[in-house]
């Protein structure tokens, strides 16, 4: 059964009904998928110019299907990202698939439309090898800089067993920890200004009551902040994968 649809026929109206395929979803929540050279321009409408607009990117992710066998109808899709938004207005959600073959493994960047997509199209690429083309700084986030692989894929390693014992020689120790240096330049950060050198300060990492670690980098003008730049993430907890390999 296809969940409240007048948001999908708003789109069909607008779209075309050949770039929407609607799909039937057990939480009800309105979903469909749309072709990669769309979805953008179909985003922006979403978020501006609809009625009751989805101002709010709820969450944006992806899903390795390669192995998957029933496709219930759906789309052909090596790897599907999925934009999950939300509507104050409505106090609706809305979800958007985009099928991608393994041969073309790459979209544009909406951080023009949602600046918090920022982190979350870094975890496409760290997370499932997706490239994001046009984003500001497409790095690893959950994961060490010199991590090979990309964990949430079905063929990277799940267990220890299917991978030989870790060994850190002290040339990788020396690789990893020039990695581990905070570089401005990669920011976009200027190291001084008006012939004054600016100072760069740790604040972390530090557990700020989450299973993880938070470092912020402060740019300082003497005793004056700057700019900051907050550094989440340096492991990556592998639920997901547990969830996959284990009942």
């Amino acid at each position: 059964m296809i969940a409240s649809a007048s948001i999908l026929d708003l789109l069909e109206e607008r779209f075309g009904a050949a770039l929407i395929a609607r799909q039937g979803t057990c939480d009800a929540m309105p979903t469909f998928w749309t072709p990669r050279e769309n979805v953008h321009e179909i985003l922006r409408w979403l978020k501006f110019d609809v009625e009751q607009p989805y101002r709010m990117l709820y969450d944006l992710t992806a899903i390795d299907e390669r192995e998957r066998v029933n496709r219930q109808g759906q789309p052909p899709s090596d790897f599907t990202v999925v934009y999950v938004l939300f509507s104050f207005a409505r106090n609706e959600y809305i979800r958007i698939k985009v099928a991608l073959s393994e041969s073309a493994l790459s979209l544009g960047t909406i951080t023009g439309t949602w600046p918090s997509a920022n982190w979350y199209e870094r975890e496409l690429w760290d997370m499932f090898g997706i490239v994001v083309d046009g984003h500001p700084h497409l790095e690893r986030i959950l994961m060490p800089r010199g991590w090979i692989g990309h964990p949430l894929r079905k063929d990277h390693p799940a267990r220890a067993t299917e991978m030989g014992p870790y060994q850190l020689t002290p040339q990788k120790e020396q690789i990893e920890q020039e990695l581990l240096q905070f570089r401005p330049e990669d920011w976009g950060m200027a190291r001084g200004h008006d012939e004054t050198d600016f100072i760069f300060l740790n604040v972390g990492p530090q557990h700020p009551g989450t299973h993880g670690v938070l470092r912020i980098v402060l740019q300082l003008d003497g005793e004056v902040i700057v700019d900051a730049v907050p550094d989440i993430g340096y492991h990556h907890r592998a639920a997901e994968k547990m969830g996959e390999r284990q009942t």
